[in-house]
């Protein structure tokens, strides 16, 4: 990691929390991610030297807001909390708003400029690691003694990066993002949320888990290049319209469109045997997909995974299309019925998924979405929008990528974590690379 100069640390709690619940059951979409990291995105933002020098009064200003924001999303202040039940040796996992707090971390990367971030054909993962708090082994379970969110604002010779760790446990993408854009608005002077207030409410109740589940394991380490790529507008609609009209649809969505084109090239420069399988495994979000649906501010993890497998050569020579409809075959099986299935199953019979049984080395894993607002959270103090988002080093392994929007309307990045070898084969892959705009 980078040489990172820690200036400050300081506890933020919630002054005057908008609600009274103490305890918050879990549902089973939000305990499968026990034992996984956390959440770890962050902005990249220029800033003039002179808004740099004011770092004092602007650090108060951030935690003052950060202060603020935390009333509407004081569960995040707590921690996990745990009831052992002695009557059939399980456990209950819960979100205890205790009000013990949010870290934030004011730290300098002293000597590293935004374009040490941009400019390298890799994401130095070194530099960008750096600018997350709570890194390391940590997993979702030991939210119990650690805090669910943590907030980093590193400075930089000519910019600043603001990173928040967030408990996957209690939080999804849609999550995550909704309470980085609040923060944002409020920083720049809005009294009160403009959009919506998240609800917490659930009708869960508390999930017992056998003491058999909860023996936990990480992910297993293999070297691995961090690239983004990134796809304009315009030819994202041409693959949408390639995938189409090569399967006589109108069905098939730009983003299906698009991560059918990467895993193809993944495929293929993984240079696996025909007969073998790979598999695709994207988050579904459920919000939607529930009868009542969830409100669109309901604040938690609501996803389940959904996978597309196909044998490498009919990947391959089916075309693009075809892998395309799969997706979309597989993530049309996401009904109301298929969600209360998983969720009573779950409940019966509660297992976390381990990360290493997600992890083979034909598979490709998405996260994140191009629907949420990256690109809007504008602060103030004259740095105006980000300049690019990066992720931190939890859940990262070969096959894992994340997915953003870009900074140019309608184009979408591709975060990949890959073997060096399967990345620098992509970027001679002319069919794969004629579509990225370098």
């Amino acid at each position: 990691m980078a040489e990172i100069r820690f200036i400050s640390t300081a506890t933020v709690v919630p002054k005057n929390p908008r609600g009274t619940t103490t305890r918050m059951e879990l549902t089973p979409w939000e305990l499968q991610f026990l034992p996984h990291g956390p959440i770890q995105k962050g902005l990249l933002f220029r800033s003039p030297k002179l808004l740099l020098q004011e770092d004092g009064f602007i650090m108060g200003h951030l935690k003052n807001s950060l202060e603020r924001t935390l009333d509407s999303f004081y569960p995040l202040a707590g921690r996990l909390g745990t009831a052992v039940n002695g009557d059939d040796d399980t456990t209950c996992f819960f979100i205890s708003c205790n009000g013990a707090g949010v870290p934030f971390i004011h730290a300098a990367a002293d000597g590293v400029t935004v374009g040490d971030v941009l400019d390298p054909v890799y994401v130095p993962d070194h530099i960008v690691s750096s600018f997350f708090p709570l890194n390391g082994a940590r997993k979702n379970y030991h939210g119990v003694a650690e805090p669910l969110l943590a907030v980093q604002v590193t400075e930089l010779v000519d910019g600043i990066f603001i990173g928040c760790t967030m408990n996957h446990v209690v939080a999804d993408g849609t999550s995550f993002w909704h309470f980085f854009n609040s923060w944002s608005e409020i920083s720049r002077g809005s009294d009160m949320i403009s959009r919506y207030s998240p609800i917490f409410e659930r009708g869960s109740m508390p999930v017992r888990i056998p003491q058999s589940a909860l023996v936990f394991s990480g992910l297993p380490s293999s070297p691995t290049h961090e690239r983004v790529f990134h796809f304009r507008k315009e030819t994202i609609a041409g693959l949408k319209a390639k995938a189409n009209a090569e399967t006589a649809t109108d069905r098939i969505s730009s983003l299906q469109a698009l991560l059918a084109h990467f895993w193809r090239s993944v495929t293929r420069n993984r240079r696996l045997p025909e007969d073998q399988e790979t598999t695709y495994m994207l988050q579904i979000g459920m919000r939607s997909r529930v009868d009542p649906p969830l409100p669109e501010q309901y604040f938690g993890a609501a996803v389940q995974a959904g996978i597309v497998t196909m044998k490498v050569g009919e990947l391959l020579e089916l075309g693009l299309g075809r892998v395309a409809w799969k997706m979309n075959e597989m993530i049309s099986t996401f009904t109301e019925e298929e969600a209360s299935k998983f969720c009573e199953s779950w409940a019966k019979n509660p297992r976390p998924v381990l990360p290493r049984e997600m992890v083979v080395s034909n598979a490709l894993m998405a996260s994140s979405s191009p629907r949420f607002n990256v690109y809007g959270n504008d602060f103030g103090w004259g740095w105006g929008r980000p300049v690019a988002v990066r992720s931190g080093g939890g859940n990262k392994c070969d096959g894992k990528t994340t997915i953003f929007e870009g900074s140019e309307e309608g184009s979408i990045d591709i975060e990949a974590c890959l073997s060096p070898s399967t990345l620098e084969a992509m970027m001679e892959d002319a069919e794969f690379m004629n579509a990225v705009t370098l």
